[in-house]
């Protein structure tokens, strides 16, 4: 059986991600609680984790007692700005107590300024009320929200997220959003493309004003890079709406920051601004789609996507367990910005009874050593998530966290793959003996004889 270790470079990040919406609890002034209210998700946040009311120190020691030396977390624009004229220093000060505490624990801090997730995002009802994305009266509102934030926790600071996951906001809002499943709602094409530019806008706005209160300051966005594939290689038209799924997903905001051009599968938007406007890579991976032609499929650009037959899929068979997507992802990466460093900002999977969970982590760590081994800039690695969350519409039925979470009590349930994690942030590096320990099935993919 062969032996060996994956190692990394030293001064790799190995840490976890949250967000705030989905981990703080009682979070009542943004428009996706609204939406809880009014019964279009799977139950409410609530409590959440319970780190608004303190659990958050306890959630950090399990990080730094099992090896962790990094942790990104968000920060909810509508508990610091409650209304366009106040701002809330006691929430401020919150967010300064957890990012001393992640310091004392010696643990280097990732702060993102306004998480996105694939279709669900929290503004705050005023800026919801305001148009929010739609129009680009939000790219001063958002800039003077960072400009407060980042002054208020740059101390502890200085590595920094603007958006996670922009695209998916835009898709889902305005084209999923016709569903009914995702605020506001909506379904255009059109308008989806606007709020995108203005999400730009609203980045490279934010990149130079966190600059010039921070000039030492690592400042980039955090992209969803979705694997899409034709479902049959040798046709034309799945050929042809894969690739416009590729761009609508994954072009868009890449573009406007490499060449100050969004493109899209609509047409193009010059944002001049954006071109330049990150220091690394934000890099979240977690599955690979197949498409296939459907004249049915309007909305998509005739697109219907869906796992291949046969794929290991997840908990609810939400996720397909694609490893090499990931790989490809941060090859496309490279081509696209050579030299830029890259930050795998999110990587994990729902599963529950913690079985798929050792395998996938193994796997796509894996894939990021071979990224790493061809002497691409990945700089660190973010498992989501510490601590089971609220996953938005899905509630509390899918299961991200290392540590398992009951909602009656906010016990924390150890769950092996923190053993796992921790011998990988330790070792700094994936061995054979941690794979036959916690996965030995995909053993022979990972170490071949």
């Amino acid at each position: 059986m062969p032996q060996a270790t994956y190692h990394f470079p030293k001064g790799f990040l190995w840490g976890t991600a949250t967000a705030a919406h989905q981990v703080e609890g009682n979070n009542t002034n943004n428009n996706w609680w609204k939406w809880e209210q009014e019964g279009h998700t799977n139950g409410s946040a609530v409590l959440a984790a319970d780190w608004w009311g303190g659990r958050w120190r306890e959630d950090f020691d399990r990080a730094a007692e099992t090896g962790q030396n990094a942790h990104r977390f968000s920060v909810e624009w509508s508990r610091i700005q409650p209304t366009p004229d106040t701002w809330d220093e006691e929430a401020i000060e919150k967010y300064r107590a957890m990012l001393r505490g992640l310091k004392e624990r010696g643990i280097t801090p990732m702060v993102t300024l306004h998480h996105f997730t694939d279709h669900h995002f929290t503004d705050p009802l005023w800026v919801s009320e305001l148009g929010a994305w739609e129009t680009e009266a939000i790219v001063p509102l958002f800039e003077r929200f960072v400009r407060k934030t980042v002054e208020a926790l740059k101390e502890y600071c200085t590595l920094w997220c603007t958006i996670n996951e922009p695209t998916g906001y835009a898709l889902g809002g305005y084209v999923d959003g016709g569903t009914g499943a995702f605020p506001p709602g909506r379904n255009s094409l059109k308008l989806a493309m606007q709020v995108q530019a203005n999400m730009i806008r609203g980045h490279a706005a934010a990149y130079r004003a966190i600059h010039l209160l921070q000039p030492e300051a690592r400042v980039g966005f955090a992209h969803h890079y979705r694997s899409i594939a034709p479902h049959h290689a040798w046709s034309p038209l799945d050929k042809f709406v894969a690739g416009n799924f590729f761009k609508g997903i994954n072009l868009g905001f890449a573009s406007a920051l490499a060449e100050g051009v969004m493109r899209s599968p609509l047409g193009s938007v010059r944002i001049p601004e954006a071109r330049g406007t990150q220091d690394y890579f934000g890099f979240n991976y977690y599955t690979r789609e197949y498409v296939a032609f459907d004249l049915r499929k309007i909305n998509t650009l005739f697109g219907r996507n869906f796992y291949r037959k046969g794929v290991e899929l997840s908990d609810h068979g939400f996720l397909a367990n694609e490893p090499d997507g990931m790989f490809e992802g941060l090859k496309w990466v490279v081509r696209l910005f050579p030299n830029l460093p890259i930050l795998v900002t999110e990587n994990g999977v729902n599963s529950a009874d913690d079985v798929l969970r050792p395998r996938y982590t193994a796997q796509h760590i894996h894939q990021m050593w071979r990224a790493v081994n061809f002497n691409w800039p990945v700089k660190g690695y973010f498992h989501w998530s510490l601590v089971d969350n609220f996953e938005w519409d899905l509630g509390w039925t899918h299961r991200f966290g290392l540590w398992g979470l009951d909602l009656d009590t906010q016990k924390r349930i150890r769950r092996p793959s923190v053993d796992f994690y921790e011998e990988i942030c330790r070792e700094n590096g994936l061995s054979s003996e941690m794979v036959q320990k916690y996965c030995p099935e995909v053993f022979g993919k990972i170490f071949p004889s």
